[in-house]
């Protein structure tokens, strides 16, 4: 036991021993001290979205202080270390490069604003809304599978941050926080087509219009920003005919979180509308009624043979 005393005394009297220690220990004051701040002072703001950006800046902020913290009292240290560091960076590079790649991704996506929490985006077949980006992983509440594809599932996904380099990124709501979407509509052949076309057309102003001006406002930036044509935003009825019946196509723009609700609301909307018309405009169907299958009688004669 009084052997390991002096032991000690002669690590502790190591300068870089005592380096380590106080590196340690500032690191856990500096941890301990961010973290209190992380957890209390987010509580004061109300507003969901700066909240969630002050806690990130805290830590990213923390996480700086220590890096800065331990560069400062191993300093003096650098130069003799430099070949070693140099072999051991090597070796620690390839063993985490998917490690470095996913930060790289961070640092891509911080600049490159490929998206940010808030925006729903499809990352290798999997969509949903941006919860949270970390240095690593970037993760999303998923939408889709098993339910329609607008609508939560309850899933938690984490995808690691170098994705955005392998495969593309799709964002439903960067620039412009809108899509196109459609709704086709059967209808027979003797019907009243201005008359299908004007309740198409009146619906869609009255359930969709609301977002026409926002939306035109949104891409006129887009024009601007882009190379891209100037795109006709408001709801527009088309007509194409086959051999079973008139297909009439309403197009119109819609937020792209409220696409399921609107359509429900567009296709109950015109379906009353067709009611009230007794008649004039019907939906067509393909339908096939097998009312009875025909009874088959056979009759088998036997003719005898004449004798001899």
């Amino acid at each position: 036991m009084m052997q390991i005393f002096p032991t000690i005394q002669n690590w502790l009297k190591e300068p870089m021993v005592m380096k380590l220690i106080q590196v340690t220990i500032g690191i856990l004051v500096i941890s301990l001290v961010f973290r209190t701040l992380s957890n209390t002072l987010p509580r004061y703001i109300p507003d969901s979205d700066i909240r969630y950006h002050l806690r990130k800046g805290i830590n990213f902020f923390g996480y700086g202080l220590m890096l800065l913290y331990a560069a400062g009292v191993f300093s003096s240290q650098f130069r003799q270390f430099t070949v070693i560091f140099g072999v051991i960076g090597a070796g620690v590079a390839f063993a985490l490069q998917e490690v470095i790649a996913s930060f790289a991704g961070w640092a891509a996506i911080s600049l490159g604003q490929f998206y940010r929490p808030g925006d729903r985006v499809l990352l290798g077949g999997i969509m949903g809304d941006v919860i949270d980006i970390s240095i690593l992983r970037t993760t999303l509440m998923e939408c889709g599978d098993w339910v329609k594809s607008d609508l939560y599932n309850g899933r938690i996904v984490r995808i690691a941050n170098s994705f955005v380099f392998k495969e593309p990124v799709y964002n439903y709501s960067a620039d412009f926080p809108f899509v196109w979407d459609e709704i086709t509509l059967p209808i027979k052949y003797g019907s009243d087509r201005r008359l299908t076309r004007t309740i198409l057309q009146q619906v869609a102003q009255e359930v969709v219009g609301e977002y026409v001006p926002t939306a035109q406002a949104n891409w006129k930036k887009m024009v601007h920003k882009y190379l891209i044509e100037n795109a006709k935003i408001e709801p527009a009825v088309t007509l194409t005919a086959n051999d079973n019946w008139i297909e009439f196509t309403l197009r119109y723009v819609i937020e792209y979180k409220k696409r399921r609700v609107k359509k429900d609301e567009l296709f109950t909307r015109i379906l009353d509308e067709i009611d009230n018309t007794k008649g004039r405009v019907s939906i067509a169907s393909t339908t096939v009624h097998v009312v009875q299958t025909p009874i088959l009688d056979v009759k088998l004669h036997h003719q005898r043979k004449p004798a001899l």
